[in-house]
């Protein structure tokens, strides 16, 4: 009965052995002593001055302090901790990169840190700022984790009451760099309808999601394949996002600390149209001037009142008698102000020496505005819709009523809108072998052509 007592005992105190060793999220924090020393600190912005365009060891006794605006309480955040000069409003943010897992449980969100940098390296990767232990690849140093054993060495935890942090407010339109490396909550984001149904990330794959809001702007948000919440489906509402901003490869990027980041209850955004059609639009000039075809150009006219947007918008050209589109020009950048135009020259520097101006578009040769009068010409609106022509598809326009070469095609005044259908009668041609109501008249650059006049 005492070896059987014995084993009993010795079996109680080994689980409590083992489970002192467990590590657990949910446990509370640790006792760390907090440090009330007074210290002469530098800013976050002094320290990145330093930075030379290397990374280098810091050699001098400085301190800086900072607010941690990272958790690695869901493992979206691994080994790193990212902090900013003020709890609201900050002007500057950075990161520290250190061996220490669950560091939420030492260094929570809205907890001021003290960070003795003397013996740190500094150095600079992706427009984000680092400092932290080194680390050395074919002999070239950068900032790598430092040591655990050296971690509260450098790292304290300040005795300010923690109240908490602020993010930004922001809108995805209006992000700037001043805002990197700190804690933002961008209003009235959801998911891209085209990812809704996926996970936030690819299991072990750092993933990249996409934010949106009702203006069709986009934010990119970063997903570790290892964090709690991988396998979790992307909300289908709109809503607010919380997370650190960052840039990678000049492209604004959030990354979120948890689900709960992401405050998403409302409905989405309606589908935003941003792309019209309008028969308003429509060619009113083609030139191919018999004494230089550098001078050649292609007109387009709005008839109406209104500034029109072109975006969705293309120019295509069907050489000869092809029946496919032999070039296209993409238009989506571009507006015609009301009774405006827009010109588009496939040699810009010659039609400036010709006409005495720059045309609005410059394109190159054998594109639309290249042809050299026997082929046709379409106008195509964002919805795959003819909106005007010249000429006939898969039909040469040599010794045709649409043959422009070494001439001009110009749309008649009382012509006000685009026409899908070929229509002669509503051109006079210019040519030098055309069919019957055409021309024959070849044209010369600048006196007998009209860019940017009706």
């Amino acid at each position: 009965m005492k070896i059987e007592r014995n084993i009993f005992y010795w079996m109680i105190i080994i689980g409590i052995i083992l489970s002192s060793c467990v590590k657990d999220k949910e446990f509370d924090a640790p006792d760390l002593e907090c440090s009330d020393a007074d210290f002469t600190f530098i800013s976050i912005s002094e320290l990145k001055n330093m930075y030379n365009g290397e990374t280098i060891q810091i050699q001098e006794d400085l301190v800086i302090n900072g607010y941690v605006i990272s958790s690695d309480k869901e493992g979206n955040f691994f080994n790193i901790i990212h902090f900013q000069d003020e709890p609201s409003n900050p002007s500057d943010g950075m990161q520290i990169e250190l061996e220490l897992r669950d560091a939420h449980l030492f260094f929570d969100v809205g907890q001021q840190i003290i960070i003795k940098l003397k013996g740190l390296y500094l150095g600079k990767s992706n427009d984000t700022y680092k400092i932290g232990g080194v680390f050395t690849s074919f002999g070239n140093r950068s900032v790598g984790r430092l040591p655990k054993n050296v971690v509260f060495d450098h790292v304290l935890v300040s005795c300010e009451p923690n109240d908490g942090i602020e993010p930004t407010l922001a809108v995805i339109s209006g992000l700037n760099d001043a805002m990197l490396n700190t804690l933002v909550v961008i209003n009235s984001v959801e998911i891209k309808q085209e990812e809704l149904g996926k996970t936030f990330a690819v299991k072990e794959e750092e993933t990249l999601r996409t934010l949106v809001d009702c203006m069709d702007n986009e934010l990119v948000m970063v997903n570790s394949g290892y964090a709690d919440f991988q396998s979790e489906s992307l909300p289908d509402k709109m809503g607010n996002a919380t997370g650190l901003l960052t840039k990678d490869n000049n492209q604004f990027q959030l990354i979120i600390r948890g689900v709960n980041d992401l405050e998403f209850e409302q409905e989405r955004c309606e589908d935003f149209i941003d792309e019209f059609t309008s028969p308003s639009i429509f060619i009113s000039e083609i030139a191919d001037p018999d004494n230089n075809a550098g001078a050649r150009f292609v007109e387009l006219y709005n008839a109406s009142e209104e500034s029109l947007s072109l975006k969705g918008w293309s120019l295509e050209r069907f050489t000869n008698d092809n029946t496919a589109i032999s070039s296209s020009i993409d238009l989506s950048e571009y507006e015609i102000p009301g009774r405006g135009f827009l010109i588009i020259s496939p040699n810009s520097e010659e039609f400036k020496n010709v006409y005495g101006f720059d045309a609005d578009i410059a394109v190159g040769t054998n594109s639309p505005a290249d042809s050299n009068g026997d082929d046709t010409i379409v106008l195509v609106d964002p919805f795959g819709n003819i909106i005007d022509i010249f000429g006939v598809i898969g039909e040469d326009g040599s010794n045709t009523n649409h043959e422009f070469e070494d001439g001009a095609a110009v749309r008649k005044l009382g012509v006000v809108s685009g026409n899908p259908v070929f229509t002669a009668s509503e051109w006079t041609i210019y040519n030098d072998t055309g069919d019957a109501g055409t021309i024959n008249q070849p044209q010369n650059a600048p006196l007998d052509f009209s860019p940017g006049m009706r």
